[in-house]
């Protein structure tokens, strides 16, 4: 069984990416971005409780109604690349669009045997490390200005009008659980709290 460690799922958000998406932020970051915007999903675990079977992620994003496709972030998602490639793979053998935040540079994937079947299974990739002394408050979904965008299939292109819109921060109340996501730069940071 391929298992991915799942710090948080969020089954329909519109701030990590174009159209309505399922987002899945992964547990475990070796970078260590000073000001990264998910401290708390920094260390790496080998957790059984964080263990998440990727045939059952996919089958829930499959179950989820209105979505264009998924969001991976983290943590760093190509940390666990072989659990990665099914999750992309499978997603999008329904028909629905990937796309991939990286602190890693697309250089330095390229040069990772076990990145390339993940690459080839992202339409879009968010790469660069975050630095937070370079704010860029001027594309949608970027955190620091040496950040890139790069469209690995013909899914999506840079003259997406999506592309162009205002920042998007989400606020969600589910019993004692609160959780924030979108703008990846400032003072909104995702969060978990409750018990």
């Amino acid at each position: 069984m391929t298992a991915l460690q799942v710090a948080l799922e969020l089954p329909q958000t519109r701030a990590e990416g174009p159209g309505q998406r399922y987002a899945i932020w992964v547990q475990g970051c070796s970078l260590r971005c000073p000001g990264c915007c998910n401290p708390q999903f920094l260390p790496a675990r080998d957790d059984p409780a964080l263990a998440t079977p990727v045939n059952a992620i996919v089958q829930r994003v499959a179950n989820t109604t209105d979505i264009e496709g998924i969001t991976v972030l983290g943590g760093e998602p190509f940390e666990q690349a072989a659990a990665l490639v099914p999750l992309l793979q499978g997603v999008q053998a329904r028909g629905l669009s990937t796309m991939v935040f990286t602190g890693y540079t697309l250089d330095e994937l390229e040069r990772r045997p076990d990145a390339t079947a993940a690459l080839g299974a992202t339409d879009l990739l968010v790469d660069g490390r975050y630095d937070r002394t370079r704010p860029d408050g001027t594309r949608r979904w970027i955190g620091s200005s040496n950040q890139r965008m790069h469209w690995l299939s013909d899914r999506y292109a840079p003259t997406d009008p999506r592309f162009r819109e205002p920042e998007t921060v989400e606020l969600r109340l589910r019993g004692q659980h609160l959780t924030v996501n979108g703008t990846p730069w400032g003072t909104w940071r995702p969060r978990r709290h409750g018990k």
